[in-house]
């Protein structure tokens, strides 16, 4: 009997600050500790490297590749592992706007893969107006990448209210869909799980969702509950409210099963859809 095609993913959970030098010490710490728990491919949370205060962040962003991006390379090739670098602000500090985007790595440290946010948090929410494009330009590119026996398609946080970019990645081939993320607590309480497993049954694909959790410098909270869900719509692993990492193994040949079983994927009409 073939052996059956699986990976062991992570996604990490931190509460990161404006202090950059003690996100990277965190978050090279649960990396590590989940690839000594058996994971292959690990996932950060969107702006790990620095969140809280919108006046620090200029003075954070770099260029990718950059300082940041070396050294997420090196921890992916050191422990020899497919590597998701959250997301980072990405430009110089003195641009009109900067980009919230998403780093993957393989296991030989190379940057596979770049995505920048598509869509920007600009609402009302119940405790306080966002408005993520004052600082932030939305990218224009949907980006799916190879791990190993997978396809992996990117998008960040906010992208998760917008079906069409995970239908439009499952057409590209992925088969699991990251989301690094930061939602509120108001809206996470809510709208977190239900929305990841929405996804994971719409495009019968592995979703990992490495998240921020806890109160901010700016005084909001954030949800956490880093989610690992699997094509049934299953929760296969959640993070509690502390720093650490849900761990979960992805069988792709159940994937593939239930793509062939159910094949919603199939049974679309797309002659239909010009609207």
């Amino acid at each position: 009997m073939a052996e059956r095609r699986k990976i062991t993913a992570a996604a990490i959970q931190m509460s990161s600050t404006p202090e950059k030098q003690q996100n990277f010490e965190t978050a090279e710490r649960l990396v590590r500790y989940a690839v000594s728990a058996g994971a292959r491919l690990v996932a950060l949370p969107e702006l790990w490297s620095c969140h809280g205060l919108e006046k620090v962040y200029r003075e954070n962003a770099e260029p990718i590749p950059g300082p940041t991006t070396e050294f997420l390379g090196a921890l992916a090739r050191e422990l020899d592992m497919w590597l998701l670098g959250g997301s980072i602000l990405e430009g110089a500090p003195d641009a009109q706007r900067l980009f919230n985007t998403s780093t993957f790595f393989d296991p030989s440290g190379e940057l596979v893969a770049v995505y920048r946010k598509i869509h920007l948090f600009d609402v009302k929410a119940p405790d306080r107006e966002y408005l993520e494009s004052r600082i932030i330009a939305p990218g224009r590119e949907v980006v799916t990448a190879k791990a190993g026996v997978t396809t992996l398609g990117l998008s960040v946080c906010y992208d998760l209210r917008f079906p069409e970019l995970y239908r439009l990645l499952a057409l590209k081939g992925a088969k699991v869909l990251a989301v690094p993320s930061a939602f509120t607590l108001l809206t996470g309480k809510d709208h977190w799980e239900l929305l990841l497993r929405a996804r994971a049954v719409e495009n019968q694909a592995y979703v990992i969702a490495p998240a921020q959790w806890g109160r901010k410098a700016d005084g909001r909270w954030t949800y956490g509950r880093s989610m690992i869900v699997d094509p049934w719509g299953t929760l296969l692993a959640t993070c509690p409210d502390h720093d650490g990492y849900s761990l979960a193994t992805l069988d792709l040949d159940y994937l593939d099963q239930c793509r062939t079983d159910f094949p919603a994927l199939a049974n679309r009409r797309p002659q239909t859809y010009d609207w």
